[in-house]
């Protein structure tokens, strides 16, 4: 049995039991999800309509300049990375119509239809209609011409190798840091001649392989056919174990056949979680959610062996590997949600983790794993707050010991400066000794080598995501009874306090001297994404990091009073700045509501936070504005960047009621529901249900709430309250019930050792 259909996930079980059933019922999961939702953005990278299996090897999406453009940049074969171009394109052709057959042909489209599992369009002014069916490492292209073309493929690569013989080609292409993908293709008819692409062009049918950058093989086919269908394997290990990949999952060419078990797939994965919602447009946002976290991380093994970046080799294990997450993105809910839903693919992530750190040169836990290797973006080591989060909550399927001393060496002996896989060095010293990372002052020139020239120190960010990475080291240490460490890191988890400027009630960057830089503005000081200090967001939002110890945040501010003012003043405070200059400095900071950012990461847990000062109700109000006002069923329906299910996650907790504020604590927050009734199945099949009673887009606030029959008057509950599954009930009303969850007694807790 192949590692993708091991340990559990047994696709081919779950079509047989949903059977036909499935496709015919129109309101089925995968029918409400759309993928072009948020594919033209407000200002940075939007999403992408993705066509591919969970969590499988081989994505595709059109690639084209932008949704509105109305050419496509031949036919994508496998997209090698969230939000990367495609290896390899294939376009169809008609020769008669003088063709120089260049690497990449750009081919006009129109009436296209993308499903998660299909893909239809007219290329061509309706010359050419074209489907596409995809497996977990490999796929199925069916092209019918409508016209009576003299028929010619043209398949490139854009650095790498081709070859062509009759109705097969092979194919690789070059990535970063020495990985290279394999194709292996064949098309259901014998073509009349085939060779490769010449330099003016044109096929060259006395060479029918070729190396180098922009190569491609050609085939002509007889003019006047109607119909040719291609099907092709995709492998990180060979292009013969690309064919392999092909043979095991395709056994013929009846795309319809391959359709219908993606859509299964699907709707057993999408099924997991049954919403009844108050409008389709709300149950479309909520499935086109889920269906976006289940882009990243990609399963690479196949037949049990995988090629790793990390160190260069192919290896042999029957556990899937799996890699492509940003986990700067998706620690925060993305993981959480996994493990409720799916815990043996979360355990199997994690000891990817750990396998990529064991092949790296050292012993660090990634950050940023893709199919290239580590790429170390972003700040911070938050791939230790999955793993602390996972622990919490009771899983124990991971080499546990090896992922503590992965985090542990991440934090200790790899630099803290962000965008870096360098060693420690002066700022990291700087940084033990003094407990906070050191900023420049105005007109003080950079000398750290660690340092990113373009992402600056962002002093303040990384001072609050190590607190909180080494408060997750502390659960951890606890846990496995590493007593010295835990009580090392559980201090070293209030570092965040050496740099809040008790007069302003603001995080403020201090110098190497230990004084405040000034003046200062923390809407607009740091420079280009405010990276001087802080990290794509400002000074307001990175007010509210520190997401282990929110009831110290609160008396940092003094008191619960002043806590819910600063909040407010949040969503309230003006850009300061048109919309241009605003922007134009802080491009990541979308999605305004004051200086709030629902497009930014960081910002997720802050309408959560009046739970934690007495006024739940706040967060209800607050938390149904910001879903309705920013994420919509349309082309627009994102506020910025997703990031392969960092935002999706956000919504599908937010919309069930509750969210993990804390990844690490095995807690979660209530908000307010969107949904009559929701029902998961958790990953040992029990099922938790949450019911609204008398709920409306105007009865959005919680009147009063019981777990499993127990009145409920706390603002959060624990993972353990969950685990076996049960029933979560609210009474809804169109007035806060400010006394729900108000006293101190039922804020969620904060700072557990």
């Amino acid at each position: 049995m192949i590692a993708i259909l091991k340990k559990g996930r047994l696709y081919i079980l779950a079509m047989l039991c949903m059977g036909c059933a499935t496709r015919n019922k129109i309101d089925s999961p995968v029918d409400q999800v759309n993928p072009y939702m948020g594919n033209i953005s407000h200002l940075l990278v939007p999403t992408y309509p993705t066509i591919h299996l969970p969590n499988s090897m081989l994505r595709v999406y059109p690639e084209r300049q932008d949704f509105t453009t109305d050419q496509l940049y031949g036919l994508p074969m496998i997209v090698t990375s969230h939000r990367g171009r495609s290896a390899f394109n294939l376009s169809p052709v008609d020769r008669t119509d003088k063709t120089h057959f260049n690497n990449v042909y750009s081919l006009d489209y129109d009436n296209e239809v993308i499903k998660p599992y299909l893909y239809t369009s007219n290329l061509q002014n309706g010359d050419m209609d074209v489907k596409y069916a995809p497996s977990h490492q490999s796929a199925l292209y069916e092209i019918r011409f409508r016209e009576r073309y003299a028929p010619s493929l043209i398949l490139n690569t854009q650095s790498g190798t081709i070859s062509v013989s009759g109705n097969k080609i092979k194919a690789s292409q070059n990535l970063d840091n020495k990985t290279i993908v394999y194709l292996y293709a064949e098309v259901n008819q014998q073509p009349l001649q085939v060779g490769t692409r010449n330099d003016q062009g044109q096929l060259d049918d006395q060479v029918t392989s070729k190396s180098g950058d922009q190569v491609a093989a050609i085939l002509h086919f007889e003019p006047g056919l109607e119909l040719l269908k291609i099907r092709y394997g995709i492998s990180f290990i060979s292009v013969e174990q690309a064919e392999l990949n092909l043979r095991r999952e395709i056994k013929d060419y009846n795309l319809e056949l391959l359709a219908n078990k993606g859509r299964d797939l699907w709707n057993y994965a999408l099924g997991k979680i049954q919403v009844k919602g108050l409008s389709k447009d709300d149950e479309a946002l909520f499935y086109s959610s889920v269906y976006r976290c289940y882009e990243r991380p990609v399963n690479i093994s196949e037949d049990g062996r995988y090629f790793s970046a990390f160190d260069g080799q192919v290896h042999t294990d029957e556990r899937p590997f799996y890699t492509d997450d940003w986990i700067w993105d998706t620690y925060r809910a993305t993981h959480p949600l996994r493990l409720l839903i799916d815990q043996e693919v979360e355990s199997d992530i994690i000891q990817s983790y750990v396998r990529m750190a064991e092949q790296m040169d050292q012993f660090w836990l990634p950050t940023f794993p893709e199919i290239t290797g580590d790429s170390r973006r972003m700040n911070s080591n938050h791939g230790v707050a999955t793993i602390a989060d996972a622990y919490a909550k009771g899983l124990r399927s991971f080499d546990v010991e090896k992922a503590y001393q992965s985090a542990k060496g991440a934090i200790e002996d790899k630099t803290l400066a962000p965008w870096s896989a360098k060693p420690a060095g002066w700022l990291d010293d700087f940084y033990k000794t003094h407990g906070y990372i050191p900023a420049l002052k105005p007109g003080e020139v950079e000398t750290v080598p660690e340092v990113h020239h373009f992402e600056k120190r962002q002093p303040i960010a990384v001072t609050l995501g190590t607190s909180y990475d080494e408060w997750c080291l502390a659960q951890l240490a606890s846990q496995l009874g590493k007593k010295e460490d835990h009580e090392k890191y559980g201090k070293h988890a209030l570092n965040y306090r050496n740099v809040f400027n008790s007069k302003t009630s603001f995080f403020h960057p201090k110098d190497k001297d230990g004084n405040f830089i000034e003046p200062f503005d923390y809407r607009y000081d740091g420079g280009q994404g405010a990276r001087e200090y802080y990290g794509e967001n400002n000074g307001w939002v990175y007010r509210w990091d520190v997401p282990h110890h929110i009831a110290d945040l609160i008396d940092l501010m003094g008191g619960r009073d002043k806590f819910i003012e600063n909040l407010d003043q949040t969503f309230r405070e003006p850009l300061g700045k048109s919309k241009f200059e605003f922007y134009s400095q802080l491009p990541d900071h979308t999605g305004n509501v004051g200086q709030f950012s629902m497009a930014n990461e960081p910002s997720l847990h802050v309408p959560y936070l009046y739970n934690y000062a007495g006024q739940p109700w706040k967060s209800q109000k607050r938390i149904h504005q910001l879903v309705h006002q920013w994420f919509r069923n349309d082309l627009m329906g994102m506020p910025g960047d997703e990031d392969g299910g960092g935002m999706s996650a956000f919504v599908v907790f937010t919309m069930l009621g509750f969210y993990p504020v804390t990844p690490g604590m095995p807690i979660y927050v209530i908000g307010t529901p969107f949904f009559n009734e929701s029902q998961i199945t958790l990953s040992d099949g029990n099922k938790l249900t949450i019911k609204a009673q008398n709920l409306s887009k105007q009865n959005k606030y919680i009147q009063s709430a019981k777990i499993n029959g127990k009145d409920w008057n706390k603002a959060w509950f624990a993972h353990d309250d969950i685990v076996n599954g049960g029933l979560i009930e609210f009474v809804m009303g169109p007035y806060p019930n400010k006394e729900w969850g108000a006293k101190m007694k039922d804020a969620p807790p904060s700072f557990k050792y």
